[in-house]
C-alpha cells in the first residue's frame, strides 16, 4: 500500500514538474551546424532530427505575389541588395543561401515540412509595405497549409498587430503570437491571440507579464536566447517556449535543470 502511495506521489510530482517544462524552438531552423544555413530547408530537417518542439521560418511576398522564405527585407544578388517584396520571383530564384541552396519558396518549404516527424513549423509573417500585401500573403500561406493538411503542426507569429489579427480571423483555431513587445497580456487577450513571443529584454523589465499571461490562459515564448545566463533566467521565469540559435545548448541546460 505504501509503495503504491509513493508511486502515486512520484507520478504527481513529475506531472507538476512537466507542466512548467520549457519547449525549444530553433530560430530560423537549426542552422549552426554543418551543411545548414538560416531559413534553409536543410535547417528545417536538421531541427526535426534533434527532437525539439519547433522550427521558425520567415516569409515574404515577392513583387509578383509568390511567398518566399527569407529573414531580412533584402537579399544580395551579384553584390547588389534587392528588396524581397519589390523583386519578382524569377530574380529572387537566382539567390543562393550560405549552404548552396536556392532561396526557397513557401510551397517548397511546406513540402519538406510535410516529411518532418517531430517539429512544428513556426511561421513568421514579415511586415510589408501595405495591408493588402499582408492580407494576400496570409491568405496564400494559410491556404497552402490547409491544402497539405498541416494545420495542427503550424503556428504563426508576426511583429505586425494587423497581421496577427488578420491571421487569427482567417484561421481562428491556429495558435497566433505577437512579437513586437509593446502590448500587455490583457490587450492580447482582447485581440484573441494565443499569447506573446517577446525579446527577453522585455521580460527583464516586465517579468510579471509571464504570470499574467498564464492567468489568462496564454502561452509565453521568448527570443532569441543564446547565452546560458539568459536561458537560465527565462527558465526560472517559467516561460513556455525558448527560441534560440543554440537549440542543443538549451536542451542541455533544460536536462540539467
Amino acid at each position: 500500500m505504501i509503495r503504491k502511495y509513493l508511486l502515486l506521489v512520484s507520478a504527481l510530482v513529475l506531472m507538476l514538474t512537466n507542466m512548467h517544462a520549457q519547449q525549444i524552438i530553433a530560430h530560423r531552423g537549426y542552422w549552426k551546424t554543418d551543411g545548414s544555413a538560416q531559413n534553409s530547408i536543410a535547417s528545417l530537417m536538421k531541427a526535426d532530427a534533434i527532437g525539439i518542439f519547433g522550427s521558425e521560418v520567415d516569409v515574404w511576398l515577392s513583387s509578383d505575389d509568390v511567398p518566399m522564405i527569407n529573414h531580412d527585407a533584402e537579399v544580395t544578388l551579384n553584390g547588389k541588395k534587392l528588396s524581397v517584396q519589390d523583386t519578382p520571383f524569377a530574380t529572387l530564384r537566382k539567390v543562393t543561401l550560405a549552404n548552396g541552396e536556392i532561396l526557397p519558396t513557401m510551397e517548397e518549404y511546406l513540402d519538406a515540412f510535410a516529411r518532418c516527424k517531430n517539429v512544428k513549423l513556426i511561421i513568421e509573417f514579415k511586415v510589408h509595405n501595405s495591408k493588402e500585401k499582408e492580407n494576400l500573403l496570409a491568405e496564400k500561406v494559410i491556404g497552402m497549409v490547409r491544402q497539405r493538411g498541416l494545420q495542427e503542426k503550424v503556428e504563426y507569429i508576426s511583429f505586425g498587430a494587423h497581421f496577427v489579427q488578420q491571421v487569427k480571423s482567417m484561421n481562428p483555431q491556429a495558435p497566433v503570437y505577437y512579437l513586437n513587445g509593446d502590448l500587455s497580456p490583457q490587450v492580447l487577450a482582447t485581440m484573441g491571440l494565443s499569447g506573446f513571443d517577446y525579446h527577453f529584454n522585455v521580460l527583464y523589465k516586465r517579468p510579471e507579464w509571464v504570470r499574467k499571461a498564464h492567468e489568462l490562459g496564454q502561452k509565453v515564448n521568448v527570443w532569441t536566447l543564446n547565452k546560458p545566463e539568459d536561458i537560465r533566467k527565462m527558465i526560472d521565469l517559467k516561460v513556455d517556449f525558448i527560441t534560440t540559435d543554440e537549440p542543443l545548448l538549451v536542451k542541455e541546460i533544460l536536462q540539467k535543470k
